[in-house]
C-alpha cells in the first residue's frame, strides 16, 4: 500500500470536511426539497398570527412557503403579497435584471457573503447574497456566485411587508 504524502493530509482533511458540511443534514436541511408543492412552516419572528410580516428586520428564513421556481431554483416566500402589487408578479428564480425591470429601483440595497464562500473548491451559487429593499413593499434576496457581478444573481427569497421602512 502506498503512503499518502504528509503535505496532502491537511488538504484531504479540509476537502472531506467541506464535503461533509455541504451534504450533511442537520437543522437547516430542507426535508421538502423534493416537493414542488408550497409548504408553510408557521409564524416566525417579525410576523403576526396571520403570517403578515410586521417587522421585516426580524424575519428569519424557514417560516415562509418553500417553492420551486424558474429554472429549478428553490426559494421562499414570506408574508402576504398585496393583490395587484409588483411583488405579486415575481417568481423565485428570476434573474435580478428581470426583477428590477418589473419592480423598479429599490429604496436601499446591499450585499453580504454566505458561509459557502469559505468552502474550499466550492464554485456553486449562493456564495453571496444581494438584498434589495423597497419602502412599503418588502425585501428581495438574491443568490449569486462570486465577485461583484450581480448579473448571475437569481431571486431566492421574497419578503412581503407593507411595514418595510425601505432601509436595511
Amino acid at each position: 500500500m502506498k503512503k499518502t504524502p504528509a503535505y496532502l493530509i491537511p488538504v484531504l482533511f479540509v476537502t472531506l470536511s467541506a464535503a461533509g458540511c455541504a451534504t450533511g443534514g442537520g437543522a437547516s436541511a430542507n426535508s421538502d426539497a423534493g416537493s414542488s408543492a408550497p409548504t408553510h412552516k408557521g409564524v416566525g419572528p417579525g410576523m403576526d398570527a396571520n403570517g403578515v410580516v410586521v417587522d421585516p428586520s426580524k424575519v428569519e428564513s424557514g417560516y415562509g412557503q418553500n417553492v420551486k421556481g424558474l429554472g429549478d431554483w428553490e426559494g421562499e416566500i414570506t408574508g402576504v403579497a398585496l393583490p395587484g402589487s409588483r411583488f405579486a408578479q415575481l417568481q423565485i428564480g428570476m434573474p435580478m435584471r428581470q426583477v428590477t425591470d418589473i419592480v423598479g429601483r429599490p429604496t436601499d440595497e446591499g450585499a453580504y457573503i454566505t458561509g459557502k464562500a469559505f468552502i474550499p473548491f466550492y464554485y456553486g451559487s449562493d456564495r453571496y447574497r444581494y438584498e434589495l429593499v423597497y419602502r412599503g413593499q418588502g425585501r428581495l434576496i438574491f443568490a449569486g456566485g462570486s465577485g461583484a457581478d450581480h448579473s448571475g444573481a437569481h431571486l431566492i427569497w421574497i419578503i412581503n411587508s407593507v411595514a418595510d421602512s425601505g432601509y436595511r
